[in-house]
């Protein structure tokens, strides 16, 4: 598999690892948006969240939970971002969570601010509710 985050994982690329557990990894992003950018991710190949086990999803996401407070530390605010397959912007097909220390006037937005407003009639929003539920 060629893989970035797997050859990471099988330390065939060197990176600045921040924390590991048994499922999962945070390292320095290689190529950072804001200092301190970390990335989390699991050690085994799934390219979106629904792919992964339970146990794995939560090792995950538990790692972010005790890596957050330290990026926070950095300016005291994080964007945590995922990118859950190709059409969501996903640029790496393998799980990963971005933790992005962020700061006034660092140039970035709401995420609001990534897209043109949609309006969706009463019927159309019936209708998504519905499917979601």
């Amino acid at each position: 598999m060629d893989c970035i985050f797997c050859k990471i994982v099988s330390g065939q690329i060197p990176t600045k690892i921040i924390k590991e557990t048994l499922h999962s990894m945070a390292f320095l992003d290689a190529f950072p948006l804001t200092k301190g950018h970390t990335l989390v991710i699991p050690k085994k190949h799934h390219v979106k969240i629904q792919d992964m086990s339970n146990n794995e999803n939560s090792d995950l996401f538990s790692l972010v939970h005790q890596i957050l407070p330290k990026i926070d530390n950095l300016t005291g605010a994080t964007l945590v971002a995922i990118h859950n397959g190709k059409q969501a912007g996903q640029e790496i097909p393998h799980v990963h969570v971005h933790l992005v220390p962020r700061t006034d006037g660092d140039s970035a937005g709401a995420i609001h601010s990534m897209f043109n407003p949609v309006k969706f009639s009463d019927s159309e929003i019936e209708e998504i509710y519905n499917k979601l539920k």
